[in-house]
């Protein structure tokens, strides 16, 4: 039975392999947006973005729950 369930489906194989590239993009992609390490650059980024005056307060403030959401492995936007 595998032998022939596999010959069936080999004219999808293009399409399951790319849903898996796919998953593994975005598994990838989402542990770089959570890594601590790059979010603490970040964070540095912004600190110094505010003391050089290039962003106001509340630019500071949003973007800085925004990081922290991140941290916190939740959606800053709810």
């Amino acid at each position: 039975m595998g032998l022939i369930s596999e010959l069936l489906l080999l004219p999808a194989a293009p399409l399951r392999g790319t849903a898996w590239v796919l998953r593994q993009v975005t598994a990838e992609a989402e542990r770089q947006y959570r890594d601590p390490a790059v979010v603490q650059r970040e964070l540095a980024e912004l600190e110094r973005a505010l003391l050089a005056g290039e962003i106001d307060e509340a630019e500071f403030d949003r973007r800085e729950d925004e990081l922290l959401a991140r941290l916190e492995n939740r959606n800053p936007w709810t």
